[in-house]
């Protein structure tokens, strides 16, 4: 009896080990899958450039790095932000209903693209 749960706990160990995979090793499907779709529509120059991507990966990717850049992606979103609600300040002030409305929507954009960064799951 003990020895089955022993290998029970073990194999359950080994499968949650096996299915976890790294950030660079995801990079590295995804890559390998838009290969896969660039060859299937007979785009060279596509397959060129994501061979390139990949080699890059394999040689410079770690984890830590990519959580890094993803948090720098979310700043620079956020900046963006900023500058949006700054833009539509100065819209609303002048009182050009077409500038504002323009500059909501940009504004909706921007935070549409920062929650799309933070759901991602660096």
């Amino acid at each position: 009896m003990k020895y089955r749960i022993v290998l029970a706990l073990t194999l359950a160990t080994l499968s949650a080990s096996a299915a976890a995979t790294s950030l660079c090793q995801e990079k590295e499907q995804d890559i390998q899958r838009e290969i896969g779709y660039a060859e299937k529509h007979n785009n060279q120059n596509r397959i060129n450039g994501l061979k390139k991507a990949l080699s890059e990966v394999k040689a410079n990717c770690t984890d830590s790095k990519l959580r890094a850049d993803h948090q720098e992606k979310i700043a620079e979103q956020k900046d963006e932000i900023r500058e949006r609600e700054q833009d539509l300040r100065e819209a609303k002030q002048k009182g050009d209903a077409d500038k504002v409305a323009k500059r909501e929507h940009k504004l909706q954009e921007a935070k549409s693209e920062l929650n799309a960064l933070e759901s991602r799951a660096y």
